[in-house]
C-alpha cells in the first residue's frame, strides 16, 4: 500500500495538496530526494514493495519494473512515456497513464516567451546591461512572419492561437492531423517540405523519432530558410547538436531557443553556452497552474487504474 512520488515540483516541498487523494484511499507516500531527478540506483531502493508510482521524467528501465514485483500502475504527471520502458511495463503487467494535455498551457507560453526571446535579442541585451554595457541588435516583428509548427496536438494548436494573436501566418504538419483545428485564415496545414521552405520560426512540438535518430539534422536544416530561428520545448532527441552548432556558425540558423535536454543538467553544454542560444531548465510545465493541473490528472489516473486493478483482482478471486 505504497505510492513512489518522484517528480521534482512537488518533492521539493513533499506537502502539495494534490498528493491529498492518495493518503485519504489509504495508501503511504514514498518521496525521492527531494527537488532531484533520481537515479535508477535510487529508484532500485525505494520503488520494490510499491503498488503504485507517480513518475516524472527520470528514465525507467527494464531492470527497475523488473526488481518491482508488486507494482501496477506507472502515472506520469505529463504526456512523454519516452523514458519508460513499455515493453517491460507490458511484461510485468503494468499499467502505464499520462496526463495528456496538463502543462500544454505553461510550455505554449514559454515557446512564445522563447520566440520573442530570439528575435529580439532579450537575453543579450539583458546582459549587456548587467555590465553597463550598451549593446543593441536589431530585431524583427512577427506580424507576417510565418511560424511553423512540427507536430500540432494540444501544445502546438495552443502555440497556434498565440501566433495568430500577433498577427502571424501558421503552417502545421502533424502525421494525424485534427481537421476540426482552423484557428483562422492565417493558418494552414503543410507537408513537410512545405513548412521547412516557408518558415521563418520553426517550433517542435511532436514525440522522439520511432528509431530515435534526430528529426533535424544536417539534411533537414538544408531545406529551412536562410537565417531561420528554431526553439524545442519538446525533446533533445529531435535536434542533432552538432549539426544545429555548424548551422549558427555559419549564419543558416539565426538563433536556437531550447528548454529540452537528454541529462538534466545537461552532460554536453556545447549548445546551452553558445551566444546564439537560449537555454532554459526544462520549465515549459513548471508554472503553479500546470503542475496543479499536471498532478491532479496523474494522481487520479494513478488512483483510478489502482482501484479498477483491484475490481478485476476480486472479480477472479470471486470467478475461482
Amino acid at each position: 500500500m505504497k505510492i513512489l512520488v518522484t517528480p521534482r515540483s512537488v518533492t521539493r516541498t513533499q506537502g502539495h495538496p494534490s498528493l491529498k487523494p492518495i493518503g485519504d484511499a489509504g495508501y503511504d507516500v514514498v518521496f525521492s530526494t527531494p527537488g532531484e531527478l533520481p537515479g535508477e540506483d535510487e529508484l532500485l531502493k525505494l520503488l520494490p514493495g510499491c503498488t503504485g508510482y507517480l513518475a516524472g521524467v527520470e528514465k525507467i528501465s527494464a531492470k527497475l519494473l523488473d526488481a518491482a514485483p508488486g507494482l501496477r500502475v506507472i502515472s506520469r504527471n505529463g504526456t512523454g512515456v519516452d523514458s519508460i520502458d513499455l515493453e517491460a511495463a507490458e511484461r510485468n503487467g503494468i499499467e502505464v497513464c499520462r496526463a495528456l494535455g496538463a502543462n500544454a498551457r505553461g510550455v505554449a507560453e514559454l515557446t512564445l516567451g522563447l520566440i520573442l526571446g530570439l528575435i529580439r535579442s532579450i537575453p543579450y541585451s539583458d546582459a549587456a546591461m548587467k555590465t553597463r554595457g550598451w549593446a543593441r541588435r536589431e530585431g524583427v516583428e512577427l506580424a507576417g512572419r510565418t511560424l511553423g509548427l512540427i507536430g500540432c496536438g494540444v501544445v502546438g494548436k495552443c502555440v497556434a492561437r498565440f501566433a495568430l494573436a500577433f498577427d502571424m501566418n501558421v503552417a502545421a504538419f502533424d502525421p494525424y492531423p485534427d481537421l476540426n483545428f482552423q484557428p483562422g485564415a492565417r493558418f494552414s496545414r503543410v507537408d513537410m517540405a512545405g513548412l521547412l521552405a516557408q518558415s521563418d520560426i520553426i517550433s517542435l512540438h511532436c514525440p522522439p523519432t520511432a528509431d530515435g535518430k534526430p528529426l533535424v539534422d544536417a539534411t533537414m536544416i538544408s531545406r529551412m530558410k536562410d537565417g531561420v530561428y528554431l526553439v524545442n520545448t519538446a525533446r533533445s532527441s529531435l535536434l542533432d547538436q552538432d549539426a544545429a552548432l555548424c548551422a549558427l556558425a555559419s549564419g543558416k540558423i539565426s538563433g536556437i531557443a531550447v528548454d529540452a535536454f537528454a541529462s538534466e543538467p545537461p552532460a554536453d553544454w556545447r549548445l546551452t553556452l553558445d551566444p546564439r542560444v537560449i537555454a532554459t531548465p526544462h520549465i515549459g510545465g513548471y508554472t503553479g497552474e500546470s503542475i496543479e493541473r499536471a498532478m491532479s490528472v496523474a494522481v487520479y489516473n494513478l488512483l483510478h487504474a489502482l482501484a479498477t486493478s483491484n475490481d478485476a483482482a476480486k472479480a477472479r478471486k470471486a470467478h475461482v
